[in-house]
């Protein structure tokens, strides 16, 4: 019996890869948060900014890419991550696949850590619809070029599993009542609502969320809070994408 396309997409030790990169995050987040900086930088506001912890993440579809026949010259993940935008001159994504003159797909990975999720869901709320607006406006304008495909867009992110982000949280309504969906949720809930609206309104074109707590360190556990929002799904949607365009140009 042929087996199915997404376990052929998909490599099965995709799973150990994950772990692998949510110890990662949490072992490289641990180090930066413990490095003398800046009076003004210190702890975990520090260890966020500093970069490089989400690089398992970002080394998990550079493989999956790749593992699906696109040449490893076409896929770029330490520079040459620059894409001209519509409202800006251009914008840095993390990983980006341009094969023969084509953009096949532009990914960002993000992640929240407490203790201040209020602020940073609002951020990353507006530089996710952002970064989305600008490109597909571009897009539209041909900024890569005629005859282009459309391009893959994708998001994924890790969320701590902690009671900061699993506590309802309250809202400020003085003069109109928000959205149902809202009422009696957490930051990771409202996290879930965000990617899930993404795809819908077809800003993006795959999300994947973990929820993982910083002893994940050592054993790289995680849980996926929502079936349409799984590394698996997002991964095999990527995957299928990037071996029609390896089939048509």
């Amino acid at each position: 019996m042929e087996a199915p396309l997404v376990d052929v997409i998909v490599p099965p030790d995709f799973e150990e890869k994950t772990r692998a990169a949510v110890r990662h995050y949490w072992s490289t987040l641990g180090v930066q948060a413990s490095r003398p900086g800046p009076e003004t930088d210190r702890g975990n506001r520090r260890a966020v900014t500093s970069g490089k912890q989400l690089d398992g993440f970002s080394e998990l579809v550079r493989w999956l890419v790749a593992e699906n026949g696109m040449p490893e010259a076409s896929i770029h993940v330490r520079g040459g991550l620059e894409l001209p935008g519509y409202f800006r001159p251009s914008k840095k994504w993390d990983l980006i696949v341009v094969h023969r003159r084509q953009l096949v797909a532009a990914i960002e990975f993000k992640s929240q850590a407490g203790p201040s999720f209020g602020n940073n869901f609002n951020n990353r709320t507006e530089e996710s619809l952002g970064n989305a607006t600008d490109l597909w406006t571009a897009f539209r304008e041909g900024a890569f070029g005629t005859h282009q495909l459309r391009p893959w867009v994708g998001w994924m992110m890790l969320v701590e599993d902690c009671e900061g982000s699993r506590v309802p949280v309250g809202l400020a309504e003085p003069h109109f009542k928000v959205f149902d969906e809202f009422r009696e949720t957490s930051y990771a809930g409202r996290y879930e609502l965000l990617l899930r609206k993404l795809i819908r309104e077809k800003l993006y074109d795959g999300a994947a969320m973990v929820l993982s707590s910083r002893d994940a360190s050592r054993t790289g556990d995680f849980f996926e809070p929502a079936a349409d929002l799984t590394v698996r799904r997002f991964l095999a949607g990527l995957g299928g994408y990037v071996r029609t365009v390896i089939e048509s140009v």
